[in-house]
């Protein structure tokens, strides 16, 4: 048989009739016909350049980021990305040891994962870390079910104001235990969590876990967040937090919570298509054979030198399945790897820097945005830092974004759940700034978002 050709017409008939079947559709008739996409229209072989071509053609319709002043918000920001974290992650040492199985053959990746670790914890005020998630939705849902390991109860509370993929990721989480994943109303004026809500929901004793995130889904600071856990008592809190927003923000562990967890992608790593991302956890020492993954831990060797190993793996790869606390396949290590060098390089007082240089930039936007009759910026009376919520008074937010884009500009991103059946509610815009923000690209998205306002008016 040829290396790369998995069988000729020959091989493919005598498998068939060993199989007692007529053709290969036969092996999916147990797929309802509604399911099935048919056939994939592909046509007969072509030459190489040909195909070349077609794809450079094809490629040559992608609008490239750098094409556009952008003002993407959220969990999964543009952010600038110094050139020395990629000529270090991308070192063949680290590069090809992107997803260590035997990581005790690496102390070099060991000690990344240590230092990784360290890190998070640092920024967290917390104990102990692992050595990272898939992202910052899963490990919201991997902290969801460490709650309820440490917690009797079925009802989850998240913010009303959580981002939609991410509630999405928890219920799916909380689907197979049949637990509830409950929304914490908001004030309308501030966006602050109602904590006399949460104060009644833990009343009713069947409250395993509240999660508060930092900012909040709007792009505030919710002032009330640090209050939380004398309300909780024994009820878990988790803060869910922006890595560099505690460059100047309390440490949430410092105020309570029992779990940080986050998204790291904002720390060296493309925002890409979205992935790969880099779930971060953290938790205190007393629980931490409940928390999933795997931590890296440093001891000595039989000579006395520093070593790295793998020191808790609760993952059912690892151990027994019904001991298992998650079904994690890997961490994030390249990424993770990232995350430390980005932040090495910057430093904690670049970091400050940078979130302060943000937030000023911020208020710039929102200011010239709130001066435009129609528009109201930013939505809620609360601080924020390089984040804030726009609000629509007349036409739709897709509407509205699909002019900017016209105009070489990326306003930000809807707030409205889009599936179907998905919340309603007002038209808000979740606009955030990033370090390669200009003066000039702020007042290009201001005359875009007055243009765009304009011809709203004028349509209706």
């Amino acid at each position: 048989m040829p290396r790369w050709i998995p069988d000729e017409p020959g091989e493919e008939s005598a498998l068939l009739e060993a199989l007692g079947i007529a053709s290969t559709d036969a092996l999916f008739t147990d797929i309802p016909k509604r399911a099935r996409i048919g056939r994939m229209g592909v046509g007969a072989a072509r030459d190489e350049p040909d195909v070349v071509g077609d794809i450079d053609r094809l490629l040559d319709k992608n609008k490239p980021l750098s094409k556009f002043s952008s003002f993407l918000g959220g969990r999964l920001g543009a952010r600038y990305s110094p050139a020395a974290v990629d000529s270090i992650v991308s070192r063949s040492e680290f590069y090809t040891a992107y997803t260590p199985y035997q990581a005790e053959a690496s102390q070099g990746m060991l000690r990344t994962l240590f230092e990784f670790q360290s890190l998070w914890v640092e920024m967290t005020g917390l104990d102990v870390a692992n050595a990272s998630l898939y992202d910052g939705a899963t490990a919201a849902g991997e902290a969801l079910l460490f709650c309820r390991r440490l917690h009797e109860g079925t009802r989850f509370l998240v913010p009303t104001s959580l981002p939609w993929e991410e509630r999405s990721v928890l219920e799916n989480y909380a689907s197979g235990p049949g637990l509830r994943v409950e929304g914490i109303p908001f004030d309308d004026r501030t966006g602050r969590l109602d904590l006399d809500f949460v104060r009644a929901a833990v009343a009713k004793k069947d409250v395993f876990g509240v999660l508060a995130d930092v900012p909040n889904g709007f792009g505030h600071v919710d002032e009330g967040v640090p209050d939380l856990k004398s309300i909780l008592g024994d009820v878990p809190l988790v803060v869910a937090a922006d890595p560099l927003s505690l460059s100047v923000l309390e440490a949430p562990g410092n105020y309570g919570a029992d779990v940080v967890i986050g998204e790291g992608q904002g720390f060296g790593i493309s925002p890409s298509f979205g992935g790969p991302l880099l779930g971060l956890f953290a938790c205190r020492k007393e629980h931490v054979r409940s928390a999933p993954g795997r931590i890296v831990g440093a001891t000595v060797d039989t000579e006395g030198r520093r070593a790295f190993a793998l020191t808790l793996v609760t993952r059912e790869q690892h151990i027994r399945r019904s001991r298992a606390t998650s079904n994690i396949c890997t961490n994030e290590s390249l990424m993770a790897l990232a995350f430390v060098v980005y932040a090495t390089v910057v430093g904690p007082r670049g970091l400050a820097k940078l979130q302060a240089a943000l937030a000023e930039k911020a208020r710039t936007l929102a200011s010239g945005l709130g001066a435009i009759e129609g528009l109201q910026a930013p939505r809620f009376d609360a601080p924020y830092l390089g984040d804030f919520t726009l609000e629509l008074r007349r036409g739709t937010g897709e509407e509205f974004l699909d002019r900017l884009r016209r105009r070489k500009v990326l306003g930000g991103h809807p707030l409205k759940d889009p599936r179907p059946g998905g919340t309603g509610g007002p038209e808000q815009i979740l606009v955030g700034i990033s370090e390669s923000t200009t003066e000039k690209d702020i007042q290009k998205y201001v005359r875009a978002a007055r243009a765009a306002v304009e011809a709203v008016g004028r349509s209706a």
